[in-house]
């Protein structure tokens, strides 16, 4: 005689993950109605006049734009020495904004020569000296480079500094037992435990080195992103606009999430990262 269960009405175990996984694929699913409403309420209001072109230009408009200045290689020629601008000044601010923190972090003297004039020079707004670096340096190539380090050179100087200065005094004491040279010591120890603040200042100085490039490239530039957007308000190209901040907000994400691949590769001894 064989004995049949009562039906529960519960799911079993085998509908029970399929049912979690469809509701978490309509959880994310869902996620990009509201953007997607908005596009719709955008080109409408745009096709039926409400949003003129002078102000916004449609949906449509950007991406027909966007399509035409790649298969063009307008947008692609521009980007290309934006990005060029942009490697420069990184790589100056990068090498002096190390140098400089180095000989802070380092050295009591080192410190009191250094930490001062940079704390006074970082409260200047930076932007604010194209005029003086333009009498400086004339009107070509040298004022923007200069004016994208000068902006990316704190979070760098500042961030590995910081770094330097709050390694773990045991591990220092750690080193000195083991027979460590200054150098060994700084190569080994230091260095390694001051990364993570240095990557987070490149971060940070990358974001700078995006928002700098908007204004420098429209110092007698005739190249460059910053050159479409101040050629496009000047005949109200809004679509032109819109693209060229779509591509800068796409090169800031590119570019952090370069940072963040360095980190995971770089950073793999750390226990954070082990546990990812």
């Amino acid at each position: 005689m064989s004995l049949s269960l009562p039906q529960t009405g519960l799911p079993n175990s085998s509908a029970a993950p399929r049912w979690r996984i469809q509701a978490r694929h309509f959880s994310g699913l869902s996620r990009f109605a509201s953007p997607l409403v908005l596009l719709v309420i955008w080109e409408v209001a745009s096709r039926t006049g409400l949003l003129p072109a002078h102000i916004i230009a449609a949906p449509t408009s950007i991406v027909s734009t966007f399509a035409d200045m790649v298969a063009s290689g307008e947008l692609p020629r521009h980007l290309w020495v934006s990005l060029a601008r942009v490697a420069k000044g990184l790589a100056l601010s990068i090498t002096l904004g190390t140098v400089l923190a180095l000989v802070a972090g380092l050295s009591r003297k080192g410190e009191l020569i250094v930490d001062a004039p940079l704390q006074m020079l970082r409260t200047l707004p930076f932007l604010a000296l194209v005029p003086l670096f333009i009498l400086w340096f004339g009107i070509g190539e040298a004022p923007k480079l200069a004016l994208i380090t000068f902006g990316t050179i704190f979070p760098v100087y500042l961030n590995l500094y910081s770094g330097i200065r709050s390694i773990d005094s045991k591990l220092i004491e750690a080193g000195i037992s083991l027979g460590l040279s200054r150098s060994e010591l700084i190569t080994h120890v230091i260095l390694p435990g001051a990364l993570p603040s240095f990557l987070v200042g490149l971060r940070y100085a990358l974001g700078i080195g995006w928002l700098s490039l908007v204004v420098v490239e429209q110092i007698n530039a005739t190249e460059g992103i910053g050159y479409l957007v101040g050629s496009a308000r000047d005949f109200m190209r809004t679509d032109i606009i819109v693209v060229c901040l779509l591509v800068y907000s796409l090169l800031g994400l590119l570019t952090d999430a370069l940072v963040r691949l360095i980190e995971r590769h770089a950073l793999a001894w750390r226990p954070s990262f082990l546990r990812s």
